[in-house]
């Protein structure tokens, strides 16, 4: 990411916003949202901060912009016909995501005190019911290969694998590796196979 010092001007429109966007990210990513301010943001992006005042009102609605920027980013889904595999992948995919510039400043922004900006009670619906609700097309290929109870609910076992995944980098506060990948995949696999997600069984309870 470009350094605050020594920025650049830059040209208008498009380039204007992708530039500042991308500055309040690296700002975001070094200091947080506590010292987030327009002035530094304007001098990384190589343009006066009345450019960012037109556009965004306060530092609430440019964190805004950026979050709805970034969380719209959707993690690959693969299809190699194995539900093992296939969440094996999406675990690898998270965790490579919440290592990122935007996984680590969008997980940080949610329990800073940006939290009371509007958009990130969006942002938590896009985390854990918007993504796992989109990512469950790997549970419906399963239930149509056969491989888990007819029944099975996609999201359900998709919030089970980002679970711990979640639990590591924002309760332990320990960076998730290839290791947590693989276990969060066997547990989600484990219960889905076990037919913990059954809606039907819910429905009992």
């Amino acid at each position: 990411m470009p350094s605050a010092e020594g920025a650049r001007p830059v040209g208008r429109g498009p380039k204007v916003r992708a530039a500042v966007l991308d500055a309040t990210l690296a700002e975001l990513a070094e200091g947080g949202y506590a010292a987030l301010t327009i002035d530094n943001v304007a001098r990384r992006a190589g343009v006066h901060k009345t450019t960012i005042y037109r556009r965004w009102p306060d530092r609430e609605a440019l964190v805004g912009d950026v979050l709805g920027e970034h969380i719209a980013m959707e993690l690959p889904i693969a299809d190699t016909g194995s539900l093992a595999a296939d969440l094996q992948h999406l675990a690898e995919a998270f965790v490579a995501w919440v290592a990122s510039p935007p996984g680590r400043m969008i997980f940080t922004a949610i329990y800073s005190d940006a939290a009371r900006i509007p958009g990130i009670a969006e942002t938590r619906r896009e985390l854990f019911e918007y993504g796992p609700r989109r990512a469950g097309v790997v549970v419906d290929r399963a239930i149509n290969r056969g491989e888990l109870p007819a029944d099975t609910d996609p999201a359900a076992v998709i919030r089970t694998l980002i679970a711990p995944i979640y639990f590591q980098l924002s309760v332990l506060g320990e960076p998730p590796t290839k290791t947590t990948a693989a276990q969060s995949a066997q547990i989600a696999l484990s219960a889905a196979q076990a037919g913990v997600f059954s809606r039907t069984a819910a429905k009992r309870t």
